[in-house]
């Protein structure tokens, strides 16, 4: 079982230290005590709380996909040369950053502060750990 201090389950929640205690007093998530004293979270009841509270907003244009992986969000910055683009966009905590044409960008009415939808299907994700036991 892994267990978080307040302050490194706060930091992957996202949210600052009294955040997250508020929700260990009304209830939202459970803390126990280490056996240093020490107000502990577990990892798997954090996994819970961080894909319950990770729900991105509704894509009212979505239809059938394979790809699983949509990012609801705002466009931040795009920089456009006359051929290629690098558009980015906010969705929730996550940047996003996408390179396509400048004409796709214009086809799409891509600006700061519009809504998009990043698809992302990835045949390669690479994951990691700090110092892993083998």
């Amino acid at each position: 079982m892994t267990l978080f201090k307040i302050s490194e389950a706060a930091s992957l929640l996202g949210v600052s230290d009294d955040t997250l205690r508020r929700w260990i007093d009304a209830g939202t998530l459970r803390a126990v005590q280490d056996q240093g004293g020490r107000t502990v979270v577990d990892g798997t009841d954090l996994a819970a709380l961080a894909v319950d509270r990770a729900r991105t907003p509704e894509d009212p244009a979505a239809g059938h996909t394979s790809a699983r992986n949509r990012f609801v969000g705002l466009v931040t910055a795009v920089t456009a040369d006359t051929v290629m683009a690098q558009v980015e966009l906010q969705c929730g905590p996550f940047r996003v950053v996408s390179l396509m044409s400048s004409e796709a960008v214009r086809e799409l009415g891509l600006e700061v502060g519009s809504r998009a939808v990043a698809v992302v299907k990835a045949t390669t994700v690479v994951v990691e750990t700090a110092g892993s036991p083998r």
